[in-house]
């Protein structure tokens, strides 16, 4: 994972949690884990786009549809509350979630925002990218950048989770953008753990979504104390 990537992540996640009601007090916290030996992740085939091969010289890429940590963490996966959200409303936050199109890859894979969120799209490559998010809400969006340096902002106006976005020009270029109505929800890193602050007191259902994995759920009870971690299960695919 990039230090550029990492310090985003960071930024979006401590935003969303300032967005959170002042009078919650709980905090549900876990771990999302990969059962099994993680599949071998394949490097990235670049085919005649020389350019880009080019960019990771003998160090290609590795795709990234599961990708599991050295303790067997999953990463990419949303764990957010369903249903109705308690308190609100909820005010946004304004520094946007950033989908870099760094050495032809999206980084982050997987990104998550609230409704009213800026998504900023940009382009670090001395090459045509154009990026499509392929929503079923009508909140799709297609976004073409031929020079380095070019940079897009989209807002999406509704909850939806698991919006396909793709490089029209580089096949390999796929990841997911989820949208939330509010703030009660977290994205995995490689070490599978989440912390979903903010909360108050009462029973949630959670559901984990990966993209490839499927969804895991858990009903829980959050107190204003300290509350029992929760954990995700995946197995691989069949």
């Amino acid at each position: 994972m990039s230090s550029r990537w990492s310090m985003t992540v960071a930024r979006a996640a401590v935003a969303v949690a300032l967005c959170a009601p002042a009078a919650a007090a709980g905090e549900m916290t876990g771990h999302v884990r990969f059962a099994g030996t993680p599949p071998a992740r394949k490097p990235v085939a670049f085919g005649g786009e020389q350019q880009c091969a080019l960019m990771h010289k003998d160090a290609p890429p590795l795709m990234e549809d599961v990708v599991v940590g050295p303790d067997g963490g999953l990463r990419d996966v949303l764990v957010y509350l369903t249903g109705t959200a308690p308190g609100g409303p909820y005010t946004p936050p304004t520094e946007p979630l950033v989908y870099e199109q760094q050495g032809c890859v999206f980084k982050p894979h997987v990104g998550a925002v609230m409704v009213g969120q800026p998504v900023e799209v940009r382009n670090d490559d001395a090459v045509l990218h154009n990026v499509r998010a392929q929503s079923k809400l009508g909140q799709s969006f297609n976004i073409a950048q031929p020079v380095q340096g070019m940079k897009t902002r989209k807002m999406m106006k509704a909850q939806e989770i698991g919006v396909p976005i793709k490089c029209d020009v580089h096949f390999w270029m796929t990841g997911y953008l989820h949208v939330l109505a509010h703030p009660f929800f977290a994205m995995t890193g490689e070490d599978g753990a989440f912390a979903i602050a903010h909360l108050p007191p009462g029973t949630y259902t959670f559901e984990a979504w990966h993209p490839v994995l499927g969804t895991r759920t858990v009903t829980a009870t959050v107190t204003d104390g300290e509350n029992a971690p929760l954990t995700f299960t995946f197995a691989p695919a069949p």
